[in-house]
């Protein structure tokens, strides 16, 4: 599994890509901050292509099911690995989910 961070590309099942925001700063991998716990909840979803008339579009994810290192931490939380998978406010409730289509580095890896 590979440590994600503020480039890699993280979308929702319909392709829509979630805006990456690092709340640590110092720790980067080739020089690009990492992302870590609650950093991938509550983010923005751009350009999700699923909406109509009943259809509520992926515009923000939700809860993290799982994705987060059990050892790894930097600053007391946990590092977010490539296995990451939550869910989206998108319809249908609770079934959309979000997960990490590349990590954008192929350098630094853990075992959970």
């Amino acid at each position: 599994m590979r440590w994600i961070h503020r480039d890699s590309l993280i979308t929702c099942d319909h392709d829509g890509r979630v805006e990456n925001r690092p709340s640590r700063q110092w720790v980067t991998v080739t020089g690009v901050p990492v992302l870590v716990d609650a950093d991938p909840e509550g983010r923005a979803i751009v350009a999700c292509p699923n909406y109509g008339p009943t259809i509520k579009p992926c515009t923000k994810t939700v809860t993290v099911r799982v994705g987060y290192s059990d050892w790894v931490r930097v600053d007391g939380h946990r590092v977010v690995l490539s296995h990451l998978e939550g869910f989206t406010n998108g319809t249908p409730p609770g079934l959309v989910k979000h997960t990490v289509r590349d990590p954008a580095q192929g350098f630094l890896g853990a075992d959970r």
